[in-house]
């Protein structure tokens, strides 16, 4: 029995001792590489040096537009999650058999490794802002950044007063955008003025200053009367199916207002209105004169009854008085 005992523990023993000494499985967070176009990614790991990207202006996401986040060497089985913020991930590129558009994909797409030990993705922006997108396996995360460059000219805006003094200098800013709405710097946009059958033509380019981006301002003198028309005109990108419309001219008119004509016609109808009120006022002081002379006609005419009546009735109260000693009445006074 004691032998037994002691094989027993001897066993106990060594079965302890291995699982003391045995490491913890660390799960393996893999590899991560960064591609554009199958070259090595230029940047991406701060935020002031991200990966630059060309927005997907033909609508479809093809290997040029799109940074490829590949995870390798990960444990069979791992989930690989990415979370994009700014930015768009696509689990593959386009082909002609299955399309991929500026629509296609979502914020978050995680793959399951399943018997294999890598996850590939693909995150595109149609923003010029700067997008984040954070790889999560095996409890790690790390995060990369990229930003858009703006595609062709696609659309022109032109703001312009609606009116101006004559004389004056008006300010017109033009405006260029992408298809995705971004300000494009860089870009001509033309201008033609008309007023009083003089046209004048001009170029602009849009500034490339971040305060300032994509804008262009330009002042124009007001004739003495009449309007002015302006018209912005540009060369922008051919219509790509699924996405915006380009606009390529949009035009705005000043009408130049006579401050002079106009203070002088204010001044004519406040005359007017002031005559009116005189007018009404004098009405009113005229009918609260005959109205008061009608009240005092008309008390002097009461104040009259009422001192006959009084005489009356005195006169028959002091017939009755004589008459009836003993049950006199009183005079009014």
């Amino acid at each position: 029995m004691n032998s037994f005992k002691k094989v027993s523990l001897i066993i106990a023993a060594a079965l302890t001792s291995t699982m003391l000494v045995s490491p913890a499985a660390t799960a393996n967070a893999g590899t991560v590489t960064l591609t554009v176009a199958g070259s090595a990614a230029t940047g991406g790991t701060v935020v002031g040096t991200p990966v630059s990207l060309p927005v997907p202006a033909d609508n479809s996401i093809d290997a040029a537009d799109a940074l490829k986040i590949a995870v390798t060497s990960v444990d069979t089985g791992t989930v690989v999650t990415a979370v994009a913020t700014n930015a768009t991930i696509v689990s593959a590129l386009a082909t002609s058999a299955a399309p991929v558009t500026a629509s296609s994909g979502s914020s978050t797409l995680s793959v399951s490794t399943g018997t294999g030990n890598s996850a590939d993705f693909y995150v595109y922006t149609k923003s010029t802002a700067v997008g984040t997108v954070s790889i999560t396996r095996a409890g790690t995360t790390t995060v990369y950044y990229v930003q858009g460059t703006a595609g062709a000219l696609n659309s022109i805006a032109l703001t312009a007063p609606t009116s101006g003094a004559a004389g004056t200098t008006a300010t017109l800013k033009v405006t260029g955008y992408d298809v995705f709405g971004n300000a494009k710097g860089g870009a001509t946009i033309n201008t033609l003025v008309s007023s009083n059958g003089v046209a004048t033509a001009t170029a602009l380019t849009t500034e490339t200053a971040t305060a300032t981006l994509g804008t262009k301002e330009q002042t124009v003198t007001l004739p003495a009367s009449g309007s002015v028309v302006v018209t912005a005109y540009a060369t922008v990108a051919t219509a790509v199916t699924g996405l915006s419309t380009p606009v390529g001219a949009v035009t705005a008119t000043i009408v130049v207002r006579d401050l002079a004509g106009e203070l002088a016609a204010k001044i004519a109808e406040l005359a007017t209105a002031n005559a009116a009120l005189a007018a009404e006022k004098a009405g009113r002081a005229a009918d609260k004169a005959a109205a008061d002379a009608a009240a005092v006609t008309a008390k002097a005419a009461a104040d009259l009854a009422a001192a006959a009546y009084k005489a009356e009735y005195n006169a028959l109260a002091k017939k009755w008085n004589a008459k009836n000693p003993k049950a006199k009445v009183a005079l009014k006074k």
